[in-house]
């Protein structure tokens, strides 16, 4: 009786016997419902370590150690640098299940989880390479002729490396000045991730057409002009080097240089204080040190006897003294108002035989020009540029793809973990 009631009750619930009497051991049990990883994307900041960023998101402790452990190897989790972006892959119970690193535009870090622990390799990246053709014509300064961002203010102090011979580029600039550079250019995924080295440029600056071609020869890479003369001179164009001063600056802002000639005394630079004083050639200190009117004073001997003379600095640079040698864009000194100065500037004089000539009608001793036996090469080379000087756009490099290195490291803690190496033409997504 009980029994048939208990199965009418069973009915009525919508139970079957069947379902009733199953067996434990037989009850199919669904999995939960997993939600998809939780992708943390950031930057390093300053004083940030990785165990900061794990507190700051609440992770486990304990598998950082055992990241840590096992990216020993690879790439210590100790060495992040602010300003490095970063991902943290995590699933829904908040346990990391990847992290990628950056160590620098050209290589990360990925540690991953695998069974019984974690992961971690270091990839270089495999770019693309193609030649990139780019002009334009100055508005104020060169950087922002060019762009601000870090890629193409690192592409302008290249250009004003290259010239710096030929052309004052703190202060000689003019509106309406045109530029013309071929570059290498690298991608990744499609997309544009750098610069490379300047393969040929060409300059006008008030009215003069400067040419520059890239020539390797002997293992070194130098640059020359049309006729396969080096573009390097015995002197520099002027002591402050558009390539320190842009760098002294916060942010690539760059500060306007007054150049002012003063008949039998040189050049007077109207430049704001700090601003780094290089060296225009090789040579010896003679003197350094605070001189009457000049103020803080270094000269300098050069080989070919002439001395170059740095007044009212407002400091002069450790180990800069009577009797050591400099090397030319050495910085010695820095631009200040010390002595008879009315403002912060550099006086720079230039003096032959104990007399004070006007630097910006001397004629400059050239460097070496390409060997006679590679000269038919280095035309070649110079047509073949000048034919892309002439294109706008981009222009592809014949070159073997570049391959990538990776170091790997498997473990749960990284004590013992195997370690390989190899070469592959691709990475693995990220």
């Amino acid at each position: 009786m009980l029994f048939a009631v208990g199965v009418v009750l069973m009915t009525c619930l919508g139970l079957t016997t069947v379902q009733w009497f199953r067996h434990p051991a037989e009850t199919k049990i669904l999995p939960p419902v997993q939600s998809k990883d939780r992708a943390i994307h950031d930057t390093v900041m300053k004083g940030e370590t990785l165990l900061t960023i794990f507190e700051k998101y609440g992770l486990d402790i304990k598998e950082l150690f055992a990241m840590r452990d096992v990216a020993a190897e690879v790439h210590p989790l100790k060495s992040l640098h602010a300003g490095q972006p970063y991902t943290l892959t995590v699933d829904c119970q908040s346990r990391v299940s990847s992290f990628v690193y950056w160590i620098n535009r050209d290589s990360y870090l990925k540690i991953k989880r695998v069974a019984g622990g974690f992961q971690a390799e270091k990839n270089e990246l495999a770019y693309e390479k193609k030649l990139l053709t780019l002009s334009g014509a100055i508005e104020d300064n060169l950087i922002s002729s060019i762009g601000e961002d870090r890629e193409h203010l690192l592409l302008a102090l290249d250009l004003s490396d290259i010239f710096a011979w030929d052309i004052d580029f703190a202060s000689d600039l003019r509106k309406g000045d045109t530029f013309r550079i071929i570059t290498e250019g690298y991608f990744y995924n499609g997309q544009f991730r750098k610069y490379g080295k300047i393969v040929a440029a060409e300059f006008t600056n008030n009215g003069e057409l400067f040419k520059a071609y890239g020539f390797e020869h002997d293992g070194k890479t130098d640059y020359y002009d049309e006729d396969g003369n080096s573009r390097k001179k015995a002197f520099l164009k002027a002591p402050l080097n558009f390539r320190r001063i842009s760098s002294y600056f916060s942010q690539g802002r760059f500060h306007p240089v007054l150049k002012i000639y003063r008949p039998h005394h040189g050049l007077d630079y109207a430049a704001a204080k700090g601003t780094p004083v290089s060296a225009i050639g090789d040579g010896k200190v003679i003197f350094s040190g605070r001189k009457g009117a000049y103020g803080n004073l270094i000269i300098i001997k050069h080989p070919n006897g002439w001395q170059t003379y740095y007044g009212h600095l407002s400091r002069i640079a450790k180990g800069i003294r009577s009797g050591r040698t400099v090397e030319q864009g050495q910085t010695i000194g820095n631009v200040g108002a010390t002595g008879l100065a009315t403002g912060p500037h550099l006086h720079y004089e230039v003096r032959i035989g104990h007399k004070s000539v006007n630097p910006l009608v001397l004629s400059i001793p050239k460097g070496w020009p390409v060997p006679r036996k590679q000269l038919a090469a280095f035309y070649s080379v110079r047509d073949r540029m000048e034919g892309y000087l002439m294109a706008v756009g981009t222009c592809e490099v014949p070159s073997r793809p570049e391959r990538v290195f990776l170091k790997t490291a498997y473990g749960s803690s990284g004590k013992g973990g195997a370690e390989r190496n190899r070469f592959a033409r691709d990475v693995n997504s990220l």
